[in-house]
C-alpha cells in the first residue's frame, strides 16, 4: 500500500502517489540548480509547472485517479531531463540540442504583444505561419464583400481564443516544444529586451524635463496634442486603406465581369459594349488598361494608409516600384490612344436625303400617324439612345426611335416628303456610307400616310448615332390631320421651323402661308393657340414668337424676350394691309364664336 499525496499544481489540484511525489519534487529541484541565470527563475518554474499541470491534466481519466510514477516519467519525457541541457549560454545558440524528446503544439492563441486591435490576426499569422498583415488584409477584404457580415466572426475568434499570456504559452503560439530550455530562453529573451530599454533610456533627458517644472506642463499639452493628431492619423490610414483596396477589387471584379477572361463574354451587357465600342479595340485590352490606370494609383493609396496604421511595414522594393511606374504610364498612353480612336470614328456627321412625292392637293385631306413594330416594341414615342432587338430572321439589330418629324407649308400643288439618314463616322465617306445603311420605312395608304416610329441597322454599323428626319411640305389648302402618336416627334423648338405644334393633334388643320389654322378646335384650344380678347385684338403666342394686332397697328415679339420687337403704327399701312388684318381678326373672331 502506497501513501497518496494531494498536490497544487499551478492552481490544479492532484492526487499523487508518494513515490511520484518525490520523483517530481527532486525534478522540480534540478531544474532551478540547472537555470543560467537566478533573476526570473521563479516565473519559469511557474510556467513549468503550469505545464506539468497541463499534461497531468491530459492523462488522468477522473478527479480521483492518482498520479503513479509511469504517468510522472510520461511528463518528463515530454518535458525534458534537466541534465540534458546545459546551464550557460550556450542553450540559446542555435545548435540542436540532443537528449529528450521535443513536441511541437498547434494551438491558437491572441498575439497581445502585437496586436493591432485584439491580437486575433497576429495569432492567426503564428498559427498558421502568415505575416499578420496579409490575415489583417484578409479580414478588410471580407469584410467588404460580405458587407460586414464576417464582423461577428472576427469578434467570436476575440472572445474564444485565450490571450497568450504566460511564456509557455507564447510558445505554444508560435508552434515550439515548451521545454525547460524553451521557457528560460523566452524569458531570457524577454527580460533582455526590458533591461536594453532602461540600460539606453536617455536619464539626462529625464532629469532636465524633472528639474523643469514649465516643460513639464508644456509636454504634457504637446502629448494631447501629439494623440490627437495620432487618432486622425489612424482615422485616415483606415480610410486610405479602404478607399484603395475596394476601388482595386471593384476593378478587379469588373476585369472579370467584362470578358478579359471569358466570364459573361456573351452576355447582353457585352453585346451593348461591342456595339458602342466604336474603336474595335477589345474589350479585355481596354479592362486591363483601366485596372492599371486606376488600379495602380488606389493600390499606391492603400500602401501608403498600411504605412500610417503599421510602422514597421516593410517597404516595396524599387524593382516592384519602377514595374509599376512603367505599367502606369504604358496604360495611360494605351487608354489615350483608344480615346483618341474612339472620337475619331465620330469626328464626321453626313446625312443621306431622298424626296418622295405625296399625292395631295389643296382641299383634299391628309391623315398623319406613327407607327411601331410589335417585334421590337409596342410603344410609339421617340426617345433617344439604341436597343439591340432581332428581326424576323432572328439576326440582331441596332433599334431606335431617334425620329424627326417637321410640318412645314409649300407654294407647290403637291404634297412631298424627305427623309433625311444621319450618321456619323471616321471620314465623310464613311459617315456617308453608315447613313444609307439605315433601314426606315413608310406607307401611304387612303389618304392615310404611315411613318414608322423608330429605324434599324445592321450591328456591323455600330452605333454612331443613327437617326432620322422627315420633312413634310404641304401645298396651301391641304388639311392635316395628325394622329396623336405624333405628339412626341414633332416636339421642336423654334429652329426647325415645323408649323405643327404640340396640342394640335386630332384636329383639322388647314395649311396657309407658314401657318396651321385649327377648323375644328374648341374654344379653349383656340383660346391658347389664338388668344382673341373682348375688344377684337388678335394676341398670338406659339413657343416664342408673339405678335399683337389692334387698332394701333401691329405689335411682334421675335423670341419672346421683350427686347426684339418689331411696331408699325395703323397710320403707316397701306389700304391693303388695313384691310388683311381686318379680314384676319374677322376670321379668327367667327372661328372663335363659332365653337
Amino acid at each position: 500500500m502506497k501513501k497518496t499525496v494531494n498536490i497544487n499544481l499551478a492552481g490544479t489540484f492532484f492526487h499523487i502517489d508518494e513515490d511520484a511525489f518525490g520523483k517530481l519534487s527532486r525534478y522540480l529541484d534540478a531544474i532551478k540548480k540547472s537555470l543560467s541565470d537566478p533573476q526570473g527563475g521563479d516565473e519559469i518554474i511557474r510556467d513549468i509547472e503550469g505545464r506539468i499541470a497541463e499534461l497531468f491534466s491530459e492523462k488522468i481519466e477522473s478527479n480521483t485517479q492518482v498520479i503513479s510514477t509511469s504517468e510522472l516519467d510520461e511528463v518528463i519525457a515530454v518535458m525534458g531531463q534537466p541534465e540534458d541541457y546545459s546551464v550557460d549560454e550556450e542553450i540559446f545558440e542555435d545548435a540542436p540540442v540532443s537528449g529528450s524528446k521535443r513536441t511541437t503544439y498547434n494551438q491558437l492563441f491572441r498575439d497581445i504583444d502585437n496586436k493591432f486591435i485584439s491580437g486575433v490576426s497576429s495569432g492567426l499569422g503564428h498559427y498558421f505561419k502568415i505575416d499578420a498583415i496579409w490575415i489583417r488584409l484578409i479580414w478588410i477584404f471580407l469584410t467588404f464583400i460580405t458587407s460586414g457580415m464576417i464582423i461577428p466572426i472576427y469578434i467570436l475568434l476575440w472572445i474564444l481564443m485565450p490571450a497568450a499570456v504566460s511564456v509557455s504559452d507564447k510558445l505554444k503560439m508560435n508552434r515550439e516544444a515548451v521545454t525547460i530550455t524553451n521557457i528560460e530562453k523566452k524569458f531570457k529573451e524577454g527580460y533582455e529586451a526590458v533591461a536594453d530599454g532602461i540600460k539606453n533610456a536617455d536619464y539626462d533627458k529625464y532629469g532636465q524635463k524633472i528639474n523643469s517644472g514649465a516643460s513639464g506642463f508644456f509636454d504634457t499639452i504637446g502629448k494631447i496634442f501629439m494623440t490627437i493628431f495620432k487618432i486622425f492619423g489612424k482615422f485616415f490610414g483606415v480610410l486610405m486603406v479602404i478607399v484603395g483596396f475596394s476601388t482595386v477589387i471593384a476593378l478587379i471584379i469588373g476585369l472579370f465581369t467584362a470578358g478579359t477572361l471569358g466570364i459573361y463574354k456573351d452576355g447582353a451587357s457585352m453585346d451593348y459594349v461591342n456595339v458602342v465600342n466604336t474603336s474595335d479595340a477589345p474589350i479585355w485590352l481596354i479592362s486591363l488598361l483601366l485596372l492599371f490606370a486606376v488600379g495602380i494609383p488606389f493600390l499606391a493609396l492603400a500602401i501608403l494608409g498600411l504605412k500610417i496604421l503599421i510602422k514597421n511595414l516593410r517597404s516595396m522594393g524599387w524593382t516592384a516600384k519602377i514595374i509599376l511606374i512603367v505599367l502606369w504610364l504604358a496604360s495611360l498612353v494605351g487608354i489615350a490612344i483608344i480615346a483618341i480612336h474612339q472620337v475619331t470614328e465620330q469626328a464626321f456627321d453626313e446625312e443621306v436625303i431622298t424626296e418622295h412625292m405625296v399625292p395631295v392637293h389643296a382641299g383634299e385631306t391628309l391623315k398623319l400617324a406613327m407607327r411601331s413594330n410589335s417585334l421590337y416594341d409596342t410603344d410609339v414615342s421617340r426617345r433617344y439612345g439604341l436597343k439591340l432587338k432581332y428581326n424576323e430572321n432572328d439576326e440582331q439589330i441596332i433599334y431606335s426611335s431617334d425620329v424627326r418629324l417637321i410640318v412645314r407649308s409649300s407654294k407647290d400643288s403637291i404634297g412631298r416628303m424627305l427623309v433625311e439618314k444621319k450618321a456619323d463616322g471616321s471620314s465623310s465617306r464613311d459617315a456617308k456610307e453608315r447613313a444609307e445603311a439605315i433601314n426606315y420605312g413608310f406607307t401611304l395608304e387612303n389618304g392615310t400616310l404611315l411613318l414608322d416610329g423608330y429605324l434599324t441597322s445592321a450591328v456591323q454599323e455600330k452605333f454612331r448615332d443613327q437617326e432620322i428626319e422627315i420633312i413634310l411640305y404641304l401645298p396651301e389648302g391641304v388639311i392635316l390631320n395628325a394622329d396623336e402618336s405624333t405628339y412626341s416627334f414633332h416636339r421642336n423648338d423654334s429652329y426647325y421651323n415645323d408649323i405643327l405644334d404640340n396640342g394640335m393633334e386630332g384636329y383639322n388643320l388647314i395649311v396657309e402661308d407658314d401657318f396651321l389654322k385649327c377648323l375644328d378646335c374648341p374654344k379653349e384650344v383656340m383660346e391658347e393657340l389664338y388668344d382673341n380678347d373682348d375688344h377684337g385684338n388678335v394676341n398670338i403666342d406659339i413657343d416664342n414668337f408673339k405678335m399683337n394686332i389692334d387698332n394701333n397697328g401691329v405689335n411682334i415679339d421675335l423670341d419672346g424676350d421683350g427686347e426684339s420687337e418689331i411696331k408699325v403704327k395703323s397710320n403707316n399701312f397701306d389700304k391693303e394691309l388695313k384691310d388683311s388684318i381686318e379680314e384676319f381678326k374677322n376670321e379668327v373672331q367667327l372661328d372663335s364664336e363659332d365653337n
